[in-house]
């Protein structure tokens, strides 16, 4: 398994190089720079255009493309990620600052999904045809349908305009000091909306897989020797239906990382989401880039993690 996984890191190096190339050239090549972002068009038509020359080549700018991609490459290397054209801040410590909230409502909104997702989806499939079915389609595709920022509107319109019971953006009350249910109470509208629209399509996945699973004769031997229904249904269906499911969640785990852009949006959460649209908009290639290739190393680490887990459940899978 070590050598396997050993394996697999050292592929995803060229992988890892291919992906910064291409959204380099992406990044570097929309329009607009960081100079003319940072300043009114009044203000770059007083100065001229030799002292926008000099900004640009302040921030190195002015060097080809593949020059400064090499560069930008060689500092990454040595776990330099360069500073922020908007702040002069740098990068890493930005990156630092915003990730935790991110990655605490991810955790909690992949949690949220399962706990949601693996009873309903199995009782879905052992009740086949039943109310309790046609029930949980019905929300699947109504959540899918609906998209998350209008139920996150929603959401908030209820619960905080309306009853008053749950703050409306921010990770804390503002003028107090910061405490485990404040937070927690900030956390729940976030959470649950994303959490919901990331339960739907699971549900769908764990129904499907377990109704292709209790059929199995594995299944009716199981039932033939007396064991509790229960312990049938997880102890040896949903472990032999997790195999579809895992893949599904470990590939939906960097999805969240782009879900979360619209979500921290709308709630006013300072996560990795608002700082990409921050940088987008001020035109901050070094965060920009930051961000993107955190979220390539969470698609290949995900992806690893997914074949890692294939071998826990499924004891016939093995890696050498």
């Amino acid at each position: 398994m070590g050598r396997y996984i050993l394996r697999r890191i050292l592929i995803s190096i060229p992988v890892m190089i291919g992906i910064t190339i291409v959204t380099y050239l992406i990044v570097n090549l929309a329009p607009g720079d960081p100079v003319s972002a940072m300043l009114n068009p009044e203000a770059i038509a007083s100065q001229g255009p030799d002292w926008v020359a000099q900004q640009k080549a302040n921030l190195g700018l002015n060097k080809p493309l593949p020059v400064r991609y090499v560069l930008w490459l060689g500092q990454v290397a040595h776990g330099n990620l360069g500073f922020s054209y908007n702040d002069r801040l740098p990068v890493t410590s930005k990156l630092k600052e915003r990730f935790w909230p991110t990655a605490k409502l991810m955790l909690t909104v992949e949690f949220i999904a399962l706990l949601v997702a693996i009873p309903v989806g199995v009782i879905s499939a052992v009740k086949q045809y039943s109310l309790i079915d046609y029930v949980a389609t019905i929300f699947g595709f109504t959540a899918v349908s609906i998209p998350s920022f209008f139920l996150a509107l929603a959401a908030i319109y209820i619960f905080s305009v309306k009853i008053g019971w749950l703050p409306a953006a921010g990770m804390s009350t503002i003028g107090q000091p910061p405490t485990f249910f404040d937070s927690l109470k900030h956390l729940v509208l976030p959470a649950v909306v994303l959490g919901l629209s990331q339960a739907a399509p699971l549900i769908r996945y764990t129904r499907s897989s377990m109704l292709e699973t209790i059929r199995q004769d594995y299944m009716r031997t199981a039932r033939a020797k007396g064991l509790a229904e229960l312990f049938v249904l997880y102890r040896h269906g949903l472990r032999n239906a997790m195999i579809p499911l895992i893949t599904v969640v470990a590939l939906d785990l960097p999805k969240l990382l782009g879900g979360t852009v619209i979500i921290e949006a709308v709630f006013a959460w300072p996560g990795m989401g608002t700082l990409a649209i921050e940088s987008v908009r001020n035109r901050d290639y070094p965060v920009i880039m930051a961000i993107n290739l955190l979220a390539a190393v969470l698609i290949l680490m995900s992806n690893l993690l997914a074949d890692v887990l294939y071998a826990l459940v499924d004891p016939r899978i093995k890696y050498s």
